[in-house]
């Protein structure tokens, strides 16, 4: 049992001001493990304070400073890698698979961003002007419980990158994975309110975070409820905003793809992060004609998938965060058979001997049109809908028919038939044959899944604003 009883403002661990607690919860077993004091309005103010002061100097910094700033804080967090991995496992129930590549990327951000800020223009001319990207002031950083310190050292890197000074409001569930990553940054050493962390909950501190006036932006990694909210709050003080939002990613397969090859990986795709990911593949398009064979493959991919322990390396689907997300997905389930999608494989309830925590059986829907909810609404949980076609020109409509538009996957034998179809759907990152990320290239969503992006160049640019000098 450990008790978070400290928030971060202006170089030191203090006592927060809020008193409210929240209970932190094993989602393996549903067993308390610890408690977190909720900061309030007046612990982010002061927190905003901080990093405003601290940005007079900081925005002042040279490229090779802040180069040196994130060195630190990259070989500060390296150091601790083992122990992230292992707090992440135990409070959010990411399986061990997972953790590891999350926590790698958390590490990766600082060298990845620093291979950018080596190489980015801060001054240009543009006709017969000078333009200097400057830095934008202090950035309230906004994340989720799914992937924790990767969000937050991507987003932190970022900013430092571009000179500006950082807020940040982790998800209150994340709390024992938050205070790990505050003393890796305690000890890279930053200068005092370079960033700043306060726990508490969205309608509290983010919402005092979004109307503050010091807050020059806010990056936002959530909901698209949440993100909505919050870009109406900010453009009272118009605030920059750069929001990551849902997904409800289709998975294309082509019909001259080796289905043996693609479908398996289709289907472990889907329940990435135990399904509790924006980007995650959950709209299976395929050939009509060859719906019958799909199935086949596909349910007994999904027959092999371990759902259990997080900590067994073997695992691929641990428990969902919490309680109330595992009846979300529950209810998901029982809508897919009302509204008569074809259950192929799991179902509601949870796997024999796993029911003291919050696991989900592995399931797929088949015969699934692009009219049910299941196939329209972010579930974020490991259900697949598997989705017929008619043809190529057909699996294109029904793969940009949505109100997302995060990422998108292809699968084909040709290549340059592939980049064709993607160069036709609406997605701000598409895959083509496999899943892989690439830190450089830009992240975010075309229509409701968010505004703006990140990582590299372009997420760089979004934390400084240009100034015209004309000579």
């Amino acid at each position: 049992m450990k008790n978070i009883n400290q928030i971060y403002i202006n170089g030191a661990f203090v006592t927060p001001h809020g008193t409210e607690t929240f209970d932190l919860i094993n989602p393996s077993n549903n067993q308390k493990i610890g408690t977190v004091t909720l900061g309030d309005e007046e612990d982010t103010r002061m927190a905003i304070a901080a990093a405003k002061e601290a940005f007079k100097s900081f925005a002042k910094t040279t490229r090779e400073e802040r180069i040196s700033y994130l060195q630190k804080l990259q070989a500060a967090v390296s150091k601790r890698e083992a122990e992230l991995i292992d707090v992440m496992v135990l409070e959010y129930g990411g399986t061990f698979q997972f953790c590891k590549a999350s926590t790698q990327h958390a590490i990766h951000a600082f060298s990845s961003m620093i291979e950018t800020l080596r190489e980015f223009d801060f001054e240009k001319r543009v006709g017969h002007s000078k333009v200097r990207l400057e830095s934008l002031g202090v950035a309230g950083i906004i994340t989720p419980w799914n992937a924790s310190n990767s969000f937050i050292c991507n987003k932190l890197a970022t900013a430092i990158a571009a000179g500006c000074t950082v807020v940040i409001k982790p998800s209150e569930m994340s709390a024992l994975q938050t205070q790990l990553i505050a003393e890796c940054f305690h000890e890279a050493g930053l200068p005092d309110g370079v960033w700043n962390i306060v726990n508490g909950l969205g309608v509290v501190v983010g919402a005092e975070m979004t109307g503050h006036p010091d807050i020059a932006k806010i990056s936002f990694t959530g909901s698209t409820a949440v993100g909505k909210t919050i870009a109406k709050g900010a453009v009272d003080t118009m605030k920059r905003v750069t929001l990551e939002l849902g997904g409800k990613s289709p998975n294309v397969i082509l019909d001259d793809a080796d289905l043996n090859t693609v479908i398996p990986m289709a289907v472990l795709g889907a329940y990435m992060n135990s399904g509790q990911a924006c980007i995650a593949p959950t709209r299976l398009l395929v050939p009509e004609d060859k719906l019958e064979e799909v199935n086949a493959i596909a349910k007994a991919a999904a027959e092999s998938v371990k759902v259990g322990n997080p900590q067994d390396k073997d695992t691929h689907v641990g428990p969902l965060v919490s309680k109330k997300q595992y009846e979300r997905v529950q209810s998901y389930i029982r809508l897919g058979q009302e509204e008569g999608a074809t259950l192929l494989v799991g179902g509601e309830g949870q796997p024999n001997g796993l029911e003291a925590g919050n696991f989900v059986k592995a399931t797929i829907f088949t015969n699934v049109n692009n009219e049910m909810r299941i196939a329209r609404e972010e579930i974020f949980g490991p259900v697949l809908s598997i989705i017929p076609y008619k043809s190529e020109e057909d699996a294109i409509a029904i793969a940009n028919d949505t109100t997302y538009g995060l990422a998108a996957y292809i699968s084909s034998s040709d290549t340059l038939r592939a980049n064709r179809v993607a160069a036709q759907i609406s997605a701000g990152r598409i895959n083509i044959n496999g899943f892989s990320h690439d830190p450089q290239a830009p992240f975010g969503g075309f229509k409701q899944s968010g505004i703006g992006r990140e990582f590299g160049a372009y997420g760089l640019e979004a934390y400084l604003e240009p100034k015209a000098v004309l000579e």
